[in-house]
């Protein structure tokens, strides 16, 4: 039996050019409840996907919640993405690294939630990974 650690899905984002009728769209067909974060968090919408407890975790295992962001003119930020959690932001950019991926930038602290790194993959993939300030 292997005893690696997995690191989960936590997250999945995606862009948009109207946020108002991207979040109109989500609500009518899916339910969902979207949360409008001011400029100061580059306009990014928060959404529940599902019922969450107190601390605004989803109550089901296995479900997440996700986030929409202005569409921006580079191709490489205009496809749905994951978000990986992890425990230790430093750590992870050497995985990563190691296994043949490509750091995106630097570490961006988003306030009240964690420490966010944005990487290729091996296929060219942008995919996200936050170590949140609060332990998984």
């Amino acid at each position: 039996m292997n005893n690696t650690k997995m690191n989960p899905v936590v997250h999945f984002e995606m862009p948009y050019e109207d946020k108002n009728r991207m979040a109109g769209f989500y609500a009518k067909a899916f339910g969902w409840k979207a949360e409008m974060m001011g400029e100061e968090f580059g306009n990014y919408v928060l959404v529940t996907t599902s019922e969450t407890d107190q601390s605004g975790m989803p109550k089901k295992i296995g479900m997440i919640n996700g986030g929409f962001y202005k569409k921006p003119e580079d191709k490489m930020g205009q496809s749905p993405s994951v978000v990986i959690g992890i425990d230790d932001t430093e750590e992870a950019m050497e995985k990563i690294k190691a296994a043949g991926g490509k750091i995106l930038g630097e570490p961006m602290d988003i306030p009240g939630y964690g420490l966010y790194i944005s990487f290729l993959d091996t296929e060219g993939n942008r995919v996200g990974a936050m170590q949140p300030y609060q332990k998984m």
